[in-house]
């Protein structure tokens, strides 16, 4: 292969990689093999020492991951799945297909494949999909230097030792957690239970979406969260890692459903021609289908625009002052939701806010648009004509209508998504801009005609 031909940005470390002319970072391997095709990634990892190549591997940031292992053959494939974490390799292996998948779900050994099995299961962008199986846990009787032997003999196949699960001995529900602080500073013939962490502890269902275990974490200031059935027992943990990573996820296909398109899944400069056309077309085709209706809105108005041309010069404010109002309120009110900051039914709350708010700023733009008309009607830099001053009343009044319509569109747009049970972050900037876009012109007009009525119209 070629190594000239690597992308520029992962060139220099692709050639070190292969090289091996200097010790890289773990993350500048995962950066080189991203630019590798599937098969040369495969070919370098299974010559690297196994707890590099697992380490590796086991990165989210590794994207091509589960094309790496379809390629490598069953006993490499084997031997870097069993050493890495089951929650990862649950993920490669959700991205295969059905083929792939058995060939190498086959190779596990019974129960990592019982393990993995299970966090298949749950459904994705919850706690239990993101979850691992692979933590510490303790019983209740054990001493403080019991525990601190079983830390060190367990840690290398563990995904995180700084939270100790203690265990009763005999139903096995979690009872409390033990930071790996407090267990180092403890007695060593001392009960576990000394150093534990005082009241009940702070725990997740199998099946809370994502979102809310974020904000547990957060708000409790935890390194890893618990995940337990019903009757108290411990299923798995969520680190805050993998909640960063999946939320990181998330933000992005979000950021790109807001811009007016399908998430692409994939990163900007690995999809292909095709895949991006078809990402993005339907969104562009069905905008322009919605700002179609602007131009029947002038059709019908086009005996008036005939009668007072001038009113015309304004149309490009109008559409843009309520598309800008309204893309402003989405983005408020979706971020708030994913924060948990609003509920559903805060909806009523929001629009009570929102209404004076849009009358507000509209009549701050309103003032605006007025005093630019005054300003170049006075110094003589356009001759809005004879009813000048009526032209200006008419900008000032339709901004109040169109903004206050806007800001009311946008913010109550996300709150009709999620009562549909649809992701809020499908109420684009654009599509919130087209549905003002169209009324705006009928406000625009409308207030025209009240105002104008018997002078120019």
């Amino acid at each position: 292969m070629n190594i000239n031909s690597f992308p520029v940005r992962a060139g220099n470390a692709a050639r070190a990689f292969i090289n091996n002319n200097r010790a890289l970072t773990i993350a500048e391997r995962v950066e080189s093999l991203n630019a590798l095709e599937a098969d040369e990634a495969a070919r370098l990892l299974a010559k690297m020492p196994e707890e590099r190549a697992v380490r590796i591997l086991d990165r989210p940031e590794l994207r091509n991951a589960p094309a790496i292992l379809e390629v490598m053959t069953n006993a490499d494939a084997a031997r870097l799945l069993h050493g890495m974490s089951n929650d990862r390799v649950a993920d490669i292996l959700l991205e295969l297909d059905d083929d792939a998948r058995a060939r190498l779900f086959a190779t596990l050994e019974e129960p990592v494949r019982v393990a993995i099995q299970g966090l298949m299961g749950y459904p994705p962008r919850t706690a239990g999909g993101i979850m691992t199986t692979e933590y510490v846990s303790v019983f209740a009787s054990w001493t403080v230097a019991q525990t601190l032997d079983h830390v060190r003999q367990v840690e290398r196949s563990r995904e995180t030792v700084y939270a100790i699960y203690v265990l009763d001995d005999d139903t096995h529900v979690l009872l409390h957690v033990v930071t790996l602080r407090r267990l180092i500073t403890g007695q060593p013939d001392a009960c576990i239970l000394t150093v534990a962490q005082k009241g009940t502890p702070v725990t997740a269902p199998a099946l809370m979406k994502q979102e809310d275990v974020a904000r547990l974490i957060r708000r409790h200031d935890l390194l890893a969260l618990p995940v337990v059935d019903e009757n108290g027992l411990m299923l798995g943990i969520v680190t805050v890692d993998d909640v960063i990573d999946t939320m990181i996820a998330d933000t992005t296909e979000a950021a790109q459903r807001f811009g007016g398109m399908e998430a692409l899944g994939q990163p900007y400069m690995k999809i292909g021609f095709a895949g991006m056309i078809r990402k993005r077309a339907g969104w562009l085709a069905a905008l322009f289908l919605g700002e179609m209706l602007t131009a029947s809105a002038m059709q019908h108005f086009e005996g008036e625009l005939e009668k007072a041309v001038v009113l015309t010069l304004f149309i490009p404010l109008i559409m843009s002052s309520g598309g800008n109002s309204g893309s402003q309120a989405t983005s408020l009110i979706i971020r708030a939701l994913a924060l948990g900051e609003l509920k559903l039914s805060d909806w009523w709350r929001v629009a009570l806010r929102e209404l004076p708010t849009g009358i507000v700023l509209g009549s701050i733009l309103g003032l605006v648009g007025f005093a630019r008309i005054v300003l170049w009607q006075t110094i003589g830099l356009f001759d809005y004509g004879p009813h000048w001053q009526l032209v200006g009343v008419t900008v000032f009044a339709a901004l109040i209508g169109i903004v206050t319509f806007g800001s009311l569109a946008g913010s109550m747009l996300p709150f009709m998504l999620q009562k549909l049970r649809l992701d809020p972050a499908s109420a684009s900037a654009p599509a919130v801009a087209t549905l003002v876009d169209v009324t705006g012109l009928v406000i625009y007009f409308s207030v025209a005609l009240l105002i104008l009525s018997g002078t120019m119209l």
